[in-house]
């Protein structure tokens, strides 16, 4: 009698059990606020002054008191000129100050006018005394001012530990004056392929092929995407279709490394020695996930001296591997770092296509946006058709069971969301 066959995993499931076992790696660097970009934040930041620090014109203008200009067309002497990086004095009433974007709003005055609205005086012969300005426009209270702390206040945390940093927040880290960053270490990384069938670029020259070879272009697209997700990667290459072979691999790897990630050798094949190998040194658990392309998967442990190291067995299929690693491994990858939110963001957008082969898996169908705002469909959505990922940007998150039709509203989810 065959045995029943495992039901399938939800992909959700799947994530959910992954990131239960990803708890934040242990220590953190100091970075310089320069070198911070993409790392995550190991501790809050915390603003020690206001931005910004005082009142300023938002404006190059005039700062003025609005009870000296109750219609158009006053004219004011000019008793002072204030520029960004300097103080003016009190503002005398029924006079104007000259001010520049970014300059302190002297006290007494109450708003700004843009120079647009005013018109500078010529000086007539023989004048003596403050220049003036013609006020074309009536002010009101408070325009044309930031005001002292309405971006950030004293004693805010302005950005929380786990956030993952971009350029804005390393300019708004430097805004409170931090020239360095405390962060999460960098997750350790050992990849590797298994395969004899596989071949690495510029070893052979595509005349010399043999029969059956295929250039490792799973390699490639790992390194990267483990890269922009801050890890360190050290690379082992190739690993021969050999249980020895696969168990020195895994326990080299596992002595230094955070993560192990492999592709290929995750089935139950005959030639297939990473379950075997793993449960050797530790333990693995085999999923069959509902999510297509990218069904087989595998997670496993494998202790370490001072703790474990984490296994994740990726298939073989290039567009599988991709999307596997994108929706489980960066997500897990992330975690480690202390990033919170890790799930990727979908978008409605509007299909231009037609998918009328429903399946009972969770499908991620490579689209790419048109200019006029809908989406079109690679067509060959084969889990070994890489030109797909490379022509598309994005892909279509479609629930099982589900056909589509053009003009119906699918979830888009961005390559550049899943890839950075």
């Amino acid at each position: 009698m065959k045995p029943t066959p495992k039901p399938l995993k939800p992909l959700d499931d799947a994530l959910a059990d992954l990131l239960a076992q990803a708890t934040s790696l242990p220590g953190s660097d100091t970075v310089t606020t320069f070198d911070a970009d993409g790392r995550v934040l190991a501790q809050d930041c915390v603003s020690a002054l206001q931005v910004p620090p005082q009142d300023n014109s938002s404006m190059d203008g005039y700062a003025v008191r609005c009870a000296d200009l109750k219609a158009p067309g006053a004219e004011l002497p000019v008793s002072q000129r204030i520029a960004a990086g300097s103080a003016g004095e009190p503002l005398l009433p029924g006079t104007a100050a000259r001010i520049f974007t970014g300059a302190p709003v002297p006290a007494g005055a109450d708003a700004v006018l843009m120079q647009e609205d005013c018109e500078a005086l010529a000086a007539g012969p023989g004048t003596v005394g403050d220049p003036r300005v013609r006020i074309n426009a009536v002010p009101q209270p408070g325009q044309w001012i930031r005001r002292a702390g309405e971006d950030v206040t004293r004693g805010a945390v302005v950005l929380a530990a786990g956030t993952r940093l971009s350029p804005a927040e390393l300019g708004l880290a430097a805004s409170i004056g931090l020239h360095q960053l405390q962060v999460a270490r960098r997750p350790r990384v050992a990849l590797f392929s298994t395969g004899d069938e596989l071949v690495m670029p510029g070893d052979v020259p595509p005349e010399q092929m043999r029969p059956g070879a295929i250039y490792n272009s799973n390699r490639f697209f790992l390194r990267a995407m483990l890269l922009r997700l801050g890890c360190e990667v050290t690379d082992f290459g190739i690993v021969p279709d050999r249980r020895d072979a696969t168990i020195l691999a895994l326990r080299q790897a596992s002595g230094a490394h955070d993560l192990i990630l492999t592709s290929g050798g995750v089935s139950v094949g005959e030639e297939d020695h990473i379950k075997p190998a793993v449960e050797s040194l530790g333990r693995l658990d085999l999923w069959q996930i509902a999510m297509k392309p990218g069904k087989p998967f595998a997670y496993g442990q494998i202790p370490r001296e001072g703790g474990t190291a984490h296994f994740m067995g990726l298939p073989g299929n290039p567009v599988s591997s991709f999307l596997t690693f994108a929706l489980l491994v960066r997500p897990f990858v992330l975690r480690l770092q202390g990033v919170r939110d890790v799930a990727p963001k979908s978008i409605a957008a509007t299909a231009e296509f037609t998918w009328a082969r429903a399946d009972k898996r969770r499908e991620f169908l490579r689209v790419r946006r048109r200019a006029e705002g809908g989406l079109e469909l690679f067509g060959n959505q084969s889990s070994g058709v890489l030109t797909s990922a490379a022509w598309g940007d994005g892909v279509v998150d479609n629930p099982a069971g589900r056909t589509i039709a053009p003009g119906d509203t699918v979830q888009y989810i961005a390559f550049s969301d899943l890839l950075s």
